[in-house]
Formats: C-alpha cells, structure tokens, sequence
C-alpha cells in the first residue's frame, strides 16, 4: 500500500505518505530505544518465566516476540502515533531487570552449569546453591521483572574481555537495575532489629558497592520474606533498617543517599572496605572500580598489592587526591607511600581539630604587627601557589612537599623484646618527636653522621591557598543520575579533595572575603599547626622509600622561618 503511494505523482498523495511509517522505521526507532536501555545493563541475563540465560540478542528477541511489541509496532502507523515516551516506558517496563546481592557459600551455580537450561529444571537440583538462584528468579518474577542478574552464573569468566567489561560495569548493572534484591542466608525467619547487622553480607567486599549503587533494595531473610517484615518499597527508606546498616557499615546514610562514583575522599572509601574480606583478594581493589568510577584491566593472580598499587596510581595520578596515602601498616612492593593491603586503613583518618576563626584572626594580627606580610606574600605567590598536582606513573610518585630534614636518629630502648622499634627524630624546625616501625633505621647524630639521608615530608595541600576551586557550595545541589562507568569528578564538575591535613576544612572561606594579603598569612598560620608526616629514606639512586610507621606521625613547627625547604621528592 505505502510503496504505490510513493510511486503517486500528485501533491497530496504525497502529502498523505508522509504522514504514515513504514514497519521498518517503526522497527529502527524501536530498535534504537532497545539499545540505549541495554547499554548500561548486564551482558548475559536469565529470563525469569523461562529461567533460560540469555544474551542480549536472545533478550531482544523475546521481547519481540511479546504482546506489548506487538501492539507497539501495530499501533504506530502514522507519524502522529509516534511518541518517543511511550517507545521508552514500554522497553523499559519489558527489558528492566532485577539484581542478585548475597555472600557467596561454598559451590554456587556457574554459567557452564546453567547454560543451556533453565535453572527450575529438576536435572540441576544437585548443583550447589540451585535454590537460592531459583528463589532469587522467582522473587524477582513476583515483583513484576521479566530478567535477573546474578554474579555467579551471569558472567564467562573464562572470557577475559567479558570478565573485564563485567567487573568494570558492575557497579553500573547495579544503579541502573529496578531492584536489588539482597539476601540474607544467615538471617532467620521473623528476626529482630540487629540480625542485619550481623549478617556476614556487611563483611564482604563486594557488598559495599552492591549497596550503595542500587537506587531501589529489599533485603530478604533466609526463608526469602522481607527482613523486619518492612513493607517499605525501598528500605533505602525504611530509618530503621539504614540506621541498623549506618552502624554496621560505618557508611552515613546520607552519604549513600547523595553518592556519586568519584576519587574525591579515596581515604573514606577505603576505610570502608578495609575489614571486608573477597574471596579472591584482588576483588578488594576491583570491587572499588565502580565507588571510584575509574576503569582499570583485571588480572587474576597479580595479588591484592599490585591490585590496590594500580588503583591507588590512577586515583592520585587522576584526581591529586592523596587521602589514600594516610594510612599505618606495612608498605606495598608497588610503591612505598602505599599500604600493601586495604587492612592498613582500618584506623580512622588522620583528621587534626582545624583552628577556630577568632583564633586565626589572632595570629593573623600578630604576624601583620610583626611585619611578616612580605614574607607571607612571596610564600604564598612564588613559593606554593604555582606548585602543581602530584604525578604517579609507572610505580613512581612525584609528591610535592615541604621537607624537614631528619639530623638525629636514636633508638628509644625499650625492657621487653621488641617486635617493633621506637625511635626518636630530630628535624630542622621541628620539635622532636617519637616514631614507631617494624623497620630497623640507621642510627645516627651530629657526633656520628651517616651518608643516608633522611627527612620528614609534609605532603603539599593545595586547599591551604583557600583559592575559589576549593570552596564548598553553600547550597546542597541534588546529585544528577550517572550513566555509565567512565564518570569521574571532573563530570560532576566536584575538585579534587585535599589531604588528611586539610586545614580549611572548618569553615570554607569565600573567594572575596580576604585579599590575596590576608590569605597569604592565614596560609602562614596554618603551617604552624600540627601536620600529618612522612618519614622518607633515601636511597642510593637518588629517590626515596617511605618508612612505614604503626601510627600517624604528627609534625609540629617550631619556626615557621625554617619551612620553606619545598621540593618534589620521586618516591619508589
């Protein structure tokens, strides 16, 4: 029919085909709507009324073979009956699907196991953990969800690109399902408030990302009915049931409400995680691609160092955040400035108490009566503000700092066999202090000096110059939705966090508060306080190591005259 209107010679005939579709522009624009809902969902996928393991295309085909297809492509016929919207609302009501979140037990069913057959097939019963995948479908089918992701059987980890693009969507799959279903196999029937919090689903590694990203979860006891009986549609609103995880997580609901994949506060994130457990000890670092929004390759069998050494290169190299250099424990083969296991960042951050206003009004005053404005001014105009981002490449960290050379080393002795070593340090314009580490040091002092150096490094906070990139918005802006896996800091236009020594932290400070004068001295007062350190040896070819201390080494200046030894020290 529409083909002898194309071939019609009249006006008005050809008027009247323009205002109907072919079927195959109907198909195309569906098509399209098909495949921008599928780009963020999961690769493989079971159907939750077969219980077969489909592909994409094997999902697309069973969509098109539904009813709701059918009455879409029929009742679009002319350009009138075209709407978008109601393309999207009928893809997405179809191809929605629901998440699996739980503690792997022992066997679990895998995709070689399932392939080809539906997991409520009686032949698979003998399969480990077949009953809990069958519930998880069948629960999700009773809410509505023709498709179901679970980690166990949803994924060819025998292909490796697969495996990568998996891991490195993962979070992704999770935000954009319709609903997190998590359950809670050591959870009884009709348990009170606090079983949750028990449960071993808040000690895996996995979980934390498998919590934060859904924006719908129901948590389901081990006879699959909803733990507290919570009726809530989502109990990401239930109070109740955040504040019970609020407790067991240490992650503040309002952080997991307002949460955006970036590398801003990296030290956070991974106190997060640093007693969670995986049961390949990779996935600590490769379950924190997602929190991080960073995509990196996956390489089974490099061991938990180098994992967490290449994730923690690219947040510093990416963002300059350096939070995740605070920690206390044994260093990483990967490089000294970073801990060789996520257990390191088990001790809260190193968070000193900022200086209160009137206090820094003070000192401020003080210095103008001194007459140490110029001095203030080159400080902070030629010295720090043109010192740039840190860089990490290939193992090696160029970290700007301000440097306190170390003149005396001595060994604190101590009654009682030592495990670890205490020694005391003396550095130019600093007061003496105590450190505490499994390494043995090269003692020395004036009397009996030594060819190795060694100084004490405060790492350079460009937040302290209070320059208008660093100022906290004034009002809460209500986070945008995120797409995909490759979003990072600079998308949601969110700077760079600065260090634990982040002494600006108080109160933000308006650009147009405080002239360029009256900043360069609170810049002044603020390197007087007390300071988050490095202890840094150096090494026959030049660089330095980080000597690893069992707590934080806390810097306190004696004279502010004495700080301005600023450097980049290449760090292995």
């Amino acid at each position: 029919m529409l083909s002898k209107l194309d071939d019609a010679l009249d006006i008005q005939t050809r008027k009247l085909r323009q205002q109907y579709l072919r079927p195959s522009e109907v198909e195309r624009a569906i098509r399209q709507v098909i495949d921008a809902q599928l780009e963020n969902a999961p690769l493989r996928i079971l159907d939750t009324t077969t219980g077969l393991l489909c592909d994409r295309e094997a999902q697309i085909s069973t969509f098109k073979m539904s009813t709701d297809y059918k009455e879409l492509l029929s009742s679009t016929i002319t350009c009138s009956d075209f709407h978008t919207k109601r393309i999207e609302e009928v893809v997405r009501r179809n191809l929605q699907y629901a998440t699996l979140s739980h503690v792997w037990e022992g066997n679990e069913p895998l995709l070689r196991d399932i392939q080809g057959k539906s997991v409520y097939d009686s032949e698979l019963d003998s399969v480990g953990g077949m009953k809990k995948l069958r519930s998880f479908c069948e629960t999700a089918r009773g809410a509505g969800y023709n498709w179901a992701w679970s980690d166990t059987c949803c994924i060819d980890k025998n292909i490796n690109v697969e495996l990568q693009e998996s891991v490195n969507s993962m979070f992704v799959w999770y935000h954009h399902s319709a609903l997190t279903i998590v359950y809670l196999s050591d959870v009884p029937p009709s348990s009170k408030s606090g079983a949750l919090a028990k449960s071993a689903w808040n000690t895996r590694g996995w979980t934390v990302q498998e919590f934060i990203a859904p924006k719908v979860i129901l948590f389901y006891q081990s006879n699959w009915t909803l733990y507290l009986d919570d009726r809530t549609p989502n109990h990401k609103d239930s109070v109740i049931i955040m504040q019970e995880l609020q407790g067991a997580t240490g992650i503040d609901r309002s952080a997991v409400a307002a949460f955006r994949p970036s590398m801003n506060d990296a030290q956070e994130k991974l106190h997060w995680v640093s007693a969670r457990v995986t049961m390949r000890q990779e996935d600590i670092a490769y379950s924190l691609f997602g929190i991080f929004g960073v995509c990196l390759p996956v390489d089974y069998g490099e061991k938990q160092d180098k994992a967490l050494g290449w994730l923690l290169q690219e947040i510093v190299a990416r963002s300059g955040d350096i939070t995740g250099l605070d920690w206390v424990g044994k260093p990483s083969e990967f490089n000294s400035c970073l801990p060789a296991s996520v257990t390191s960042y088990q001790a809260p951050p190193c968070k000193l108490p900022p200086l209160p206003e009137h206090e820094m009004q003070s000192s401020v005053s003080s210095l103008r009566e001194v007459g140490a404005v110029d001095f203030a001014s080159h400080t902070y105009n030629t010295l720090l503000r043109s010192m740039s981002a840190p860089r990490f490449a290939t193992q090696r960290l160029h970290l700007h700092c301000i440097a306190f050379n170390v003149r005396e080393v001595r060994r604190v002795p101590r009654p009682a066999p030592e495990v670890h070593y205490t020694y005391g340090l003396k550095a130019d314009g600093l007061h003496d202090l105590l450190i505490t580490t499994e390494q043995i040091l090269v003692q020395f002092w004036p009397a009996r000096p030594t060819e190795q150096k060694f100084i004490l490094h405060r790492p350079w906070d460009r937040s302290l110059l209070e320059l208008p990139e660093f100022v906290e918005p004034t009002e809460f802006v209500e986070p945008s939705d995120f797409g995909n896996d490759t979003e990072s800091e600079e998308d949601y236009g969110t700077p760079p966090s600065s260090p634990s020594d982040d002494w600006s932290s108080g109160s933000p400070v308006i650009q147009d508060v405080f002239d360029i004068e009256s900043r360069a001295l609170r810049l002044l007062v603020r390197l007087r306080q007390p300071f988050s350190a490095f202890l840094l040896a150096q090494q026959r070819s030049g660089e330095y190591k980080r000597i690893a201390s069992d707590h934080n080494i806390i810097g306190q200046v004696d004279d502010v005259g004495d700080l301005m030894d600023i450097r980049t020290i290449e760090i292995l």
